[in-house]
């Protein structure tokens, strides 16, 4: 006779799994609660002797179940806390489909158990936050780490968003891109890699990036790239590429606030050097990629003054002036 003929031969497997979905160390069950659930989930009668020789079974297996005034499963392969930190990870990534965020949702809460479930009511706002309507982007994904793995190049269409909110094609001819590295930063994916007839380090957004293909060309040699002579230091780059801008970094000095110094810690890495300390302000140096350093003086332009380079304080006091006289002209309607 078969399991699915003979379902009591299957008792372990479906106590498990009713450990796995009603239990934990808040919600313990006793021996008649799982005969009950046994009952309803699975319309199975058993006897109080089968459920605790089963799960006595499981044990001698290894695993983790245990008594206190009921049985209860106590570790899992990801503990509550790790699955708030994926679930939010993912619902907050702007680079996923809404669609293939919700399934991943769904996927990663079947991992705990019900009463895990019934406490994740912030899943119900995903369809209000903003994600991409880019479909391909775990096919990008899975094709850019076939590539990486082969060193081998790729070529792809790589899109912009026009007024129409849909995305496309910045131009007609395919990009020729050798893939160094898949980053994730700011809520988006990016492939950091290198245009192929350049010489320097580019970024794109694989939210961006359509009909993907390996070719047959392998990965150009580190070596013919700037900056990466002993390989792609991709803490450092990471630090300096804040905003993921293509160019060459640049020594930052400047004078700030002290109230954004976790501000500066959070955007350019620990490796900030603070000198010339007083009760309210201080200075910071360090090495960053001069355009994004720009945006960044934009956004925190009330509590910084950038000192050098001498061409990056000109550039933001002429996008200051710029700005101030647009406001000018408003209000002088």
């Amino acid at each position: 006779m078969s399991t699915a003929e003979n379902p009591k031969k299957m008792l372990n497997i479906y106590i498990l799994e009713i450990l796995k979905y009603y239990s934990d160390v808040n919600h313990r069950l006793r021996q008649q609660d799982i005969i009950d659930h046994m009952r309803v989930d699975y319309n199975i009668v058993c006897e109080r002797k089968a459920v605790k020789r089963n799960i006595s079974a499981l044990i001698d297996f290894g695993y983790d179940i245990l008594y206190d005034g009921g049985w209860y499963l106590a570790s899992r392969t990801f503990e509550d806390s790790e699955l708030h930190l994926l679930i939010s990870s993912v619902l907050f990534s702007k680079s996923i489909p809404t669609k293939q965020c919700k399934d991943l949702i769904d996927k990663l809460l079947t991992l705990s158990n019900k009463h895990f479930v019934s406490n994740v009511d912030h899943v119900s706002n995903l369809p209000e936050l903003q994600h991409t309507d880019n479909k391909q982007i775990f096919y990008t994904i899975d094709i850019l780490s076939e590539a990486l793995e082969k060193h081998k190049k790729v070529s792809f269409t790589y899109n912009d968003y026009h007024t129409d909110k849909k995305l496309h094609p910045r131009r007609t001819s395919k990009y020729i891109v050798n893939p160094f590295q898949i980053v994730a930063t700011n809520g988006k994916y990016y492939l950091v890699g290198n245009y192929d007839t350049h010489d320097d380090i580019s970024h794109y957004r694989i939210d961006r990036i359509t009909d993907i293909a390996i070719l047959d060309e392998r990965t150009k040699a580190h070596k013919y790239v700037k900056g990466m002579k002993n390989g792609l230091n991709l803490p450092k780059h990471m630090a300096e590429h804040i905003y993921m801008f293509n160019g060459n970094s640049v020594q930052i000095k400047m004078e700030t606030n002290k109230k954004i110094i976790n501000d500066i810690i959070d955007w350019f890495g620990p490796k900030v050097y603070f000198s010339n300390e007083t009760d309210t302000h201080c200075h910071v140096s360090f090495r960053a990629n001069e355009n994004a350093v720009f945006y960044w003086a934009m956004q925190y332009g009330e509590h910084v003054r950038i000192n050098e380079p001498a061409f990056l304080q000109e550039r933001i006091k002429n996008a200051a002036k710029q700005i101030a006289a647009k406001y000018e002209q408003s209000l002088n309607r």
